[in-house]
């Protein structure tokens, strides 16, 4: 089989990687062209544009950027041609994915969606395109399945890939501590996010806590497509060392995170590191997002548990005066208890892992 995978985000990039994994279990022939990371990479997939060269956040950076996007829907659309594959799975990336999505239908290309967008937050009229467009999608939370019934769609609820990709329990012969040269202080893993223009939003109010907390080291969890003089220069004088390419390690060896909004407030949570989740945009995005986003909440903790389990610093809120407050509420005390004990209830709620290998079985039996 012939597959043409499109992952715009580091996030879509460790999901499709174990898909792709699963799906090479099943037909070790299987030819895989993607967009993605080295993640994706390390699976087999041929990589023809990488994601760092997608991601753009907020509605004013779109438009700043509308003509890059177009080109590579342009180039996307004449690689698939040439490609011929049996079918695209698009992961998740709804800006970029559900064009294509119109496109290969209208060519006749099978349409494959593991990972649904959040349309239930926004865009909810988006449903009537996946319905028209899209030949399977798999979706990953427990209410999405309740979502598209409404509309009378049929999906399939795999699972979420997460539980698939959380580390192994530490050993106790293990030496990270040693290897990333870092001392005995207690870990504040900082994960700004994994765009360029997130992470110079993020890290510096992130930054911001190093001096309330002596007694703990700050650790920044770098994306593996940028390079260290990027941190760097950001990072400036303050203390904080930066590892690359191990999130999962670093937050198995943390006592507490700060956490960019986005799918790495699940990974942090289900790892069990209690968290303040962070997000600040563009003023004119944030306005936009604020009039027309149907949701509750923004971290996928507090979603899928429909109330706040963590904090959610938005906007105006995330200043170093808040954050200090809800850091010192999780290092200790019955607030990082609680939290704790929220955490194993989403793990029930969540279920068990198998969710890439479901994922691989529908594909499989879809044609």
């Amino acid at each position: 089989m012939k597959y043409y995978i499109i992952a715009g985000e580091a996030s879509g990039d460790l999901h499709a990687s174990n898909l792709i994994k699963h799906l090479k279990n099943r037909d070790k022939q299987a030819n895989i062209r993607a967009w993605g990371g080295e993640l994706m990479e390390a699976q087999g997939a041929k990589i023809v544009k990488h994601y760092r060269d997608l991601a753009f956040m907020g509605f004013v950076e779109v438009l700043f950027n509308l003509r890059t996007i177009l080109t590579n829907i342009s180039f996307c659309k004449k690689d698939i041609l040439k490609f011929k594959p049996n079918a695209i799975i698009l992961v998740d990336y709804p800006g970029f994915n559900l064009r294509i999505a119109e496109w290969a239908h209208e060519e006749g290309i099978k349409v494959i969606y593991y990972i649904s967008p959040q349309i239930w937050a926004w865009k909810k009229s988006r449903v009537f395109k996946i319905k028209k467009y899209v030949d399977e999608m798999m979706v990953i939370l427990p209410f999405e399945e309740d979502f598209y019934a409404k509309y009378d769609y049929p999906v399939s609820y795999v699972g979420h890939p997460l539980l698939d990709a959380l580390p192994k329990p530490v050993s106790i012969e293990d030496h990270f501590h040693k290897e990333n040269q870092l001392d005995k202080k207690p870990i504040i893993a900082l994960l700004p996010g994994s765009r360029q223009q997130e992470i110079k939003k993020m890290l510096n109010i992130m930054l911001s806590q190093v001096p309330h907390f002596p007694d703990y080291q700050f650790v920044i969890a770098g994306a593996p497509s940028l390079e260290l003089k990027f941190y760097q220069d950001i990072i400036g004088n303050n203390p904080v060392k930066i590892i690359q390419n191990k999130t999962h390690q670093l937050l198995q060896h943390s006592h507490a995170a700060l956490v960019t909004s986005g799918t790495a407030t699940l990974e942090t949570a289900l790892i069990g590191i209690p968290e303040v989740v962070c997000y600040k945009g563009s003023r004119i995005s944030y306005e936009i997002a604020k009039r027309i986003v149907d949701i509750k909440y923004i971290s996928l903790v507090n979603l899928i548990m429909d109330q706040e389990i963590v904090k959610e610093l938005i906007q105006q809120e995330l200043t170093e005066k808040h954050l200090k407050v809800e850091l010192e509420k999780i290092l200790e005390g019955k607030g990082r208890k609680k939290m704790l004990q929220s955490f194993e209830k989403l793990k029930e709620k969540l279920g068990s892992g198998g969710a890439s290998e479901r994922a691989a079985e529908i594909i499989s039996q879809s044609f």
